[in-house]
């Protein structure tokens, strides 16, 4: 069963406080988008790998891989209004008529091979896979008027990506109109009528988005 993956990379920098897109941030001496696509690479070598990126940001990323000597192959997309739209993008060149699509953020770089093939398995056997983990601290409900309430934190997950899915579904899913709860594939999936099975990430596979989050990364880096 053939398997792709789509690189979604939209982030801007403002939570950054930064005039450089999050995803062409350095770590470790390199930016964090291609610590990512080599990720995916490792996992394999015959993945079919599609970086969704802004079209405004093609020349910045074109000048980056000349500086850094990052020759990794994949097909380069242009990305749409939202992630939803720029997964749609990514969606539509896949030529194969069946398999498994994994969607994964620019900048979780620390996502390990172990984490994708169990992924694709559970994928395979079961349409999805989402990856999560447990939440570490205590939990509350605030509602709009401010009142709050402790809620039972093992009845919940942080969700991560990648998130895989049968490419079927996927198509599906995605040729529904856009709606503002759409803030993962996971949400398409479930508003489409399929089922949504989680699958155990890990907590180094954080989502670099603001200043501390890239010093966290250096120190993950140095570790592995």
């Amino acid at each position: 069963m053939q398997q792709s993956a789509i690189i979604v990379a939209g982030g801007s920098g403002s939570r950054m406080k930064s005039d450089v897109p999050k995803q062409f941030l350095p770590v470790g001496g390199l930016p964090i988008l291609m610590h990512t696509l080599r990720a995916f690479r490792r996992y394999s070598p015959e993945l079919a790998l599609y970086l969704v990126l802004p079209e405004s940001q093609f020349g910045t990323w074109q000048v980056l891989c000349q500086q850094y000597g990052f020759d990794e192959k994949y097909l380069l997309v242009a990305g749409g209004e939202t992630r939803f739209h720029s997964v749609q993008n990514g969606l539509r060149q896949i030529q194969a008529p069946e398999g498994l699509v994994a969607v994964h953020d620019s900048v979780r770089p620390f996502v390990t091979s172990t984490l994708i093939a169990a992924g694709f398995r559970q994928a395979a056997a079961e349409g999805t896979s989402v990856a999560c983990v447990p939440l570490k601290d205590s939990v509350r409900r605030v509602a709009p008027d401010g009142h709050n309430q402790a809620v039972d934190r093992a009845a919940y997950r942080l969700i991560q990506t990648p998130q895989i899915f049968r490419l079927d579904w996927m198509r599906q899913a995605f040729r529904s109109e856009y709606l503002p709860h759409f803030t993962d594939c996971a949400s398409v999936l479930e508003q489409a009528g399929y089922p949504i099975h989680l699958t155990e990430g890990t907590y180094e596979n954080i989502k670099i988005t603001t200043a501390e989050d890239l010093l966290w990364a250096e120190v993950l880096l140095k570790s592995t």
